[in-house]
């Protein structure tokens, strides 16, 4: 969606100048690797070719500034929305565009300042060229628009090297955090030529927020992020790129041939769940008895599950016991306010949103101003936030505020120095369907940290038998609603009789049942498995996950590694462990923290750190090219694995056409959509369309006629099952004339 979508003319008056007259383009003539946080998802527009004369170079000359008087301050954002709320914040902006790319021009305190975008990361990674094979090490940054699916970045580019040539002053106002810091340190370098700026620091864009960072800005940026950022993305480009080329150069001995890869978390990551696989497949179940007790309609359990048989007969003939019946009132706490990773675990439970899609909905709530600073690991309400003022605002729109009577409110352990815990600014605006469940769930989680707590009265009977066996039952009794009423959890709760002195047991029960295996990981138990091991940072957690998933080493909403997955990750632990020992990965973890939290010698350490990782990779690629062709045939076992597991999974029915072969499920890169083909092509050309802008599935199930059942999956939408029917266009050869009679009605 395009920026200028985003500006309301009711929160600020502004007005549109023509796009001024455009400069020539820079060319740049390196490549580079795709830099670490996404790109902002918008349309490449490239600029128009100048006429000019005939030159023996193609690299054209960058943007000539005519008037290099410095008279603007210039303040530098993450995205483009981020400055259209920065501008509209601080006064009575402007708003200009100059090749597609919005910028903001207002007066604030006898100050001109200009307010303009990077699009995420400008500058990206790539190995200095020269380098061949593996391990290489020299690294530079270059511009992200010499990559083809980051040429629309050119524009910001040199609308940002053509602004600060006019700048007396530059603030840098992106997200404040690790990869905000990087962003716009190296606008700051490398186009802006510029050792340091000031900061602006906030954690929504809401408008006291915005002009209170304004006025109080930090003297110059968090050098101890941008550095630990910096050496963050190097480790991982170095470990990734070297990494990759290792296992694809394993693979090509065997003659064949696959794009793999593998970084520094991936590697760990993928092991916990093979690990997992592996106790799942060689758990045997044991079975065991639960004992269960009735005495006056109530049924009490013995607390210890029986695993040996002969122990029963101690239960069966027991008639009498003492019973006893005790009382107690309870408190329940509010939960605490939600940090990134329990905001994304709750997501999952109650609305089945990925982590990565959580992330996604979060941070488009951030830029509409409706919520704080989603990348946060702080279970803290702050009072310099003014929750009260907050409050407030949101009694407007929910009812629950009137409960929110505790003055201060629940909070959790977790602190994080940049941002305090993910809460609504209490603005609004129509949402999705999505973005308002996210939305009401942080809303009500805000909320109910304000509220009372629930209070019940738990009741017990323990009951000891004559032999000397002893059974109990619990219950709950909810007397005071409290936070319940406003956060969407569940108390169950049950009643219970008070029983008290000597009963008779009515009848004794025994229940068979069997241990089961461990419960395979979803994607929001796998993150939570990753914070615990400081695996990751909060914002690339769930992004891991899902480069596994698109590598082909996982599969399913309960995560299975595939045979690739798994005979990678065997290969590995044979021959080279190192690339998947989590410990190792938790030890370069805790020397980046070292680094942030460091208050001098930042490069010094950067540079200790990188020249350890390269002497390990250097001992790696050793160990790793003495068995290289092992490895690869044991890849490419899981190579082959995969592709028979695919084809059995997109196997749906045999072809009616042939006979011969069979209908499979099949993606078109040409119009990038699935449809359904013969296994026999080309000597068969049964083709059947499936719907578009989907992710079809099969399923197991069958119509009621017999027809396989398939399953269509759009973003924000339910699960769409439909039977599959390859005859259906012979069965309805009036559908076309009908369709046609109904768009000539409407016409």
């Amino acid at each position: 969606m395009p920026v200028e979508s985003f500006i309301q003319p009711s929160e600020s008056k502004l007005t549109i100048e023509k796009p001024v007259k455009e400069k020539p383009k820079i060319e740049e003539l390196t490549t580079i690797e795709r830099p670490g946080r996404n790109q902002e998802q918008e349309e490449s527009n490239d600029l128009p070719k100048q006429k000019t004369k005939r030159k023996t170079s193609k690299a054209k000359a960058e943007p000539q500034i005519k008037s290099p008087n410095r008279t603007i301050t210039l303040i530098i954002t993450e995205k483009p929305q981020a400055a259209m709320k920065i501008a509209s914040a601080l006064g009575n902006a402007r708003k200009l565009s100059e090749n597609n790319v919005p910028y903001y021009e207002l007066e604030r305190n006898g100050k001109q300042i200009i307010v303009a975008s990077a699009v995420g990361h400008l500058f990206g990674l790539t190995y200095v060229k020269g380098q061949t094979g593996w391990p290489i090490f020299n690294l530079e940054w270059k511009p992200s628009y010499t990559e083809k699916h980051a040429a629309f970045t050119k524009n910001y580019y040199n609308l940002l090297k053509k602004l600060s040539v006019k700048a007396k002053e530059v603030i840098i106002a992106t997200d404040y955090d690790v990869e905000g810091e990087v962003i716009g340190w190296n606008v700051l370098r490398f186009i802006v030529n510029q050792e340091t700026a000031k900061r602006m620091k906030y954690s929504t864009l809401t408008k006291p927020e915005l002009e209170k960072s304004y006025d109080n800005p930090l003297p110059t940026l968090d050098w101890g992020q941008a550095y630990a950022g910096e050496t963050r993305h190097k480790i991982d480009w170095l470990y990734g790129i070297n990494l990759s080329r290792a296992l694809m150069s394993a693979i090509k001995k065997t003659g064949s041939f696959k794009i793999l890869s593998i970084g520094r978390v991936q590697g760990p990551t993928l092991k916990i769940i093979v690990e997992r696989d592996r106790e799942i497949n060689n758990f045997k179940s044991q079975p065991y008895w639960q004992i269960f007790a009735t005495t006056q309609n109530t049924q009490l359990k013995h607390p210890k599950d029986i695993f040996d048989k002969k122990e029963l007969k101690d239960f069966e003939n027991i008639k009498k016991g003492i019973a006893e019946t005790t009382e107690k009132n309870e408190s329940y706490m509010p939960p605490h306010p939600f940090d990134l990773t329990t905001l994304q675990r709750e997501a999952y439970a109650k609305h089945k949103i990925s982590p990565s899609r959580t992330l996604q909905l979060a941070q488009s709530l951030y830029l509409d101003g409706l919520i704080s600073y989603p990348r946060t690991s702080s279970q803290k309400i702050p009072k310099e936030i003014e929750p009260k003022k907050i409050l407030s605002k949101l009694s407007k729109r929910f009812n629950e505020v009137k409960i929110a009577t505790r003055q201060n409110p629940i909070e959790g352990e977790k602190s994080d120095p940049a941002h305090p815990s993910i809460y609504p600014t209490g603005d609004f605006k129509k949402l999705s369907d999505e973005e308002e469940n996210l939305y009401l769930l942080i809303v009500k989680r805000f909320i109910s940290c304000f509220c009372p707590d629930a209070k019940g009265i738990a009741k017990r009977i323990s009951l000891i038998a004559d032999n000397g066996k002893n059974f109990t039952a619990n219950g709950l009794t909810i007397t005071n609603n409290g936070w319940l009423d406003v956060y969407p959890s569940i108390m169950e709760e049950r009643a219970i009789p008070t029983i008290t002195g000597p009963v008779n047991i009515d009848k004794i029960d025994f229940e068979e049942k069997e241990t089961q295996p461990p419960k395979r990981y979803t994607p929001a138990s796998l993150i939570s498995l990753l914070e615990k091991k400081n695996l990751g940072t909060k914002a690339t957690r769930s992004s891991i996950v899902d480069t596994l998933f698109d590598r082909g080493y996982l599969d399913g909403k309960s995560i299975e590694a595939t045979p690739l997955g798994v005979h990678l990750i065997e290969s590995l632990e044979k021959y080279s462990p190192i690339i998947i020992d989590e410990n190792l990965t938790r030890d370069v973890e805790e020397k980046m923290e070292e680094i942030q939290n460091s208050k001098s010698e930042w490069p010094e350490l950067e540079n200790k750190t990188i020249s350890q990782v390269e002497k390990l990779i250097t001992d790696i690629s050793k160990e790793f090219k003495i068995n290289e062709l092992s490895i690869g045939k044991q890849i490419l076992a899981g190579v082959e694995g995969l592709r028979a597991q695919q084809k059995e999974d997109s196997t749906i029915m045999p072809c009616s056409k042939c006979n011969i072969g069979n209908l499979q499920i099949r993606f078109s890169k040409k119009t990038r959509s699935y449809f359904v083909g013969c296994s026999n092509y080309p000597q068969c050309t049964a083709v059947h369309s499936l719907p578009p802008n989907a992710l079809i599935k099969k399923t197991e199930k069958k119509s009621d006629r017999n027809l396989p059942i398939l399953q269509a999956l759009r973003k924000g939408k339910r699960p769409w099952e439909f039977e599959f029917n390859p005859n259906w266009r012979a069965e309805n050869p009036n559908y076309q004339k009908q369709e046609s009679q109904e768009e000539t009605k409407k016409e």
